[in-house]
């Protein structure tokens, strides 16, 4: 690797960074809010604990889906479900995953053309739910954020009836998936 390649490496961590202060509407445990960085590593510390039960699939295809699937937040910040779904009530959702794409692309161009390529191939996959290792990511995606708004502090008002009907279309098909979404659904539902 050469310098100029090392020194495009750097300047794409430092803007990645920015997801360490971009913020989610999902509260810790001790009710500060989560960044899309913590959901990002707890969603890899997921899929990690259970890529025994999908031995089929390319774990290292699914970790690396799991820490670039929100990469675009670093500049157009994250839309919180609730509004993204009041938003295609209202006929507004067309450009969200055009604009996180475009957000996307901008920040991976300090690095080489190859790790572009491949990250803006694997943020496609999954968006687009394409292979079996991205529908799996979607489905641990929508089950993370779901355990973080059963186990944060919430504020008072907080809508967690939502999260019964959440990502319904990705969390069916494998029986560990289907067996976590029930377990959380009955929380959640104790919860609403």
């Amino acid at each position: 690797m050469t310098a100029p390649d090392l020194t495009g490496i750097l300047d794409f961590l430092r803007s990645a960074e920015t997801l360490k202060s971009t913020l989610r509407t999902c509260y810790a445990s001790t009710g500060r809010q989560e960044s899309v960085a913590e959901h990002s590593w707890r969603l890899a510390l997921m899929a990690m604990l259970l890529r025994y039960e999908f031995p089929e699939l390319d774990s290292g295809k699914v970790l690396r889906m799991c820490l670039i699937h929100d990469l675009g937040e670093a500049i157009g910040g994250d839309i919180p479900a609730p509004e993204q779904a009041r938003r295609r009530e209202e006929g507004l959702s067309a450009g969200k995953a055009e604009q996180e794409r475009r957000d996307l692309v901008t920040l991976l161009e300090p690095l080489p053309a190859a790790l572009q390529l491949e990250i803006t191939m694997l943020w496609d996959e999954y968006e687009a739910a394409a292979s079996p290792e991205a529908r799996l990511v979607k489905a641990l995606d929508k089950l993370e954020t779901i355990l973080q708004h059963n186990q944060g502090k919430n504020p008072s008002g907080f809508d967690y009836a939502f999260n019964l009907d959440y990502g319904r279309e990705y969390t069916g098909g494998h029986p560990v998936i289907v067996e976590l979404r029930r377990v959380l659904d009955e929380e959640t539902g104790r919860k609403a």
